[in-house]
């Protein structure tokens, strides 16, 4: 693992939507090489990490990342930070694999010419040189969200933010992407309501109504974590989300 950044930090965040507090006074420093983040469906997780990646902005309180505000300053946020959505198609812009690897090149400046270089390079080292001209309607679910991780990789993000990687995936695409989520250099910071994806974390939090209910290594958290979802089971799972 290479040297990483020095981190990213929330202090007293607090993030309302729809008049509802989905993050409420979180304080986080965040420096580990693999971050889990753990929650129910509406715990506040995703919330969490589109305000890391800076595509929402706080209500309250102040994020830093490497000292820079990800929200108000676009260019450092490009540099330092690439995320993975859940759905690959929420993320692609382009027609083609070849068009859309190249995207995030230009956003951070570098020439067509430079670009198409970078993208050709990377696509003969991914054993996928055939897939350039590809129409991205071609490929399958997980070759699409394969074709985003390399979009995020081409940038050279130092941390790299995972929304449910594995979600919706076949068991051999599951496995192929966690093997090279493991070998990646940089800090990945994953969300999941999974306990079974942070296993081999550093750190995992967890999350329930926007606060903090345990942050640990993953062999105290997830074994709680997993008590408290086999107990809300028991009973009427949905009745605590009515009231």
């Amino acid at each position: 693992m290479s040297d990483l950044s020095p981190g990213i930090e929330l202090s007293s965040v607090r993030v309302t939507l729809g008049g509802r507090p989905v993050l409420d006074g979180l304080s986080l420093r965040l420096t580990e090489a693999r971050i889990g983040v753990l929650g129910r469906n509406g715990s506040g997780k995703t919330t969490l990490l589109r305000l890391i990646a800076g595509l929402i902005a706080p209500d309250a309180g102040t994020v830093r990342v490497n000292g820079a505000d990800p929200f108000t300053d676009r260019k450092a946020a490009l540099a330092l930070l690439g995320i993975l959505f859940q759905n690959p198609d929420h993320q692609i812009l382009f027609p083609t694999v070849e068009e859309e690897l190249a995207f995030g090149l230009r956003q951070q400046g570098a020439s067509a010419l430079e670009a198409d270089k970078r993208v050709a390079a990377l696509l003969r080292t991914e054993g996928r040189a055939h897939w350039a001209k590809a129409p991205v309607t071609s490929l399958s679910q997980g070759q699409r969200h394969y074709l985003c991780l390399l979009s995020v990789l081409l940038m050279q993000p130092e941390t790299v933010l995972l929304d449910e990687p594995l979600a919706g995936l076949d068991l051999p695409t599951q496995a192929r992407l966690a093997r090279r989520f493991a070998a990646l250099p940089q800090r990945l910071i994953t969300i999941t309501h999974d306990p079974a994806n942070l296993v081999g974390a550093d750190r995992v939090i967890w999350l329930e109504a926007g606060r903090i209910v345990a942050d640990a290594p993953p062999t105290e958290v997830l074994p709680a974590f997993t008590a408290e979802m086999a107990r809300i089971g028991e009973r009427d799972a949905d009745a605590d989300l009515a009231g």
